[in-house]
């Protein structure tokens, strides 16, 4: 379901539409049967009659898709951050800060023709020396 609304409506900038996605989901493990019925809302930029719904459920999933195999999946394998038992929130702040400086460090340097490109970003981490972050850092 998608609604028109005005930016004044919603208290966003440039907010021209708000999306409902309803999400049922079952798991097909036997020994864990699951299942779950959701609505997530999204807001958009776009105007109402600017995609069909067809075209927003296609941009919502390829958004979610970038996320969860570009960012969250690369901090997860790369930096074991899911195995990360850090109960602070502060120092979990940092050290996700940090993770995102190394993943942005390791792409920069990629686009710069500096790395190799069948080089993950995995073994590219376990060769970085602080010296040359600092000197990643300082460009």
């Amino acid at each position: 379901m998608r609604l028109a609304v005005t930016p004044a409506q919603i208290g966003l900038f440039g907010c021209w539409q708000i999306i409902a996605v309803r999400r049922e989901r079952e798991v097909l493990d036997p020994k864990k049967p699951n299942r779950s019925d959701t609505v997530a809302y999204y807001a958009s930029s776009c105007l109402i009659d600017e995609h069909s719904d067809e075209e927003m459920q296609e941009r919502i999933r390829a958004h979610w898709s970038a996320i969860e195999n570009g960012v969250h999946h690369r901090r997860d394998v790369t930096f074991g951050e899911d195995a990360c038992r850090v109960a602070d929130r502060k120092a979990g702040h940092a050290l996700a800060t940090m993770r995102n400086l190394a993943i942005g460090m390791y792409e920069l340097k990629k686009h710069w023709g500096q790395i190799d490109p069948n080089q993950t970003c995995a073994s590219w981490r376990r060769s970085l020396t602080f010296s040359q972050a600092r000197e990643l850092l300082k460009k």
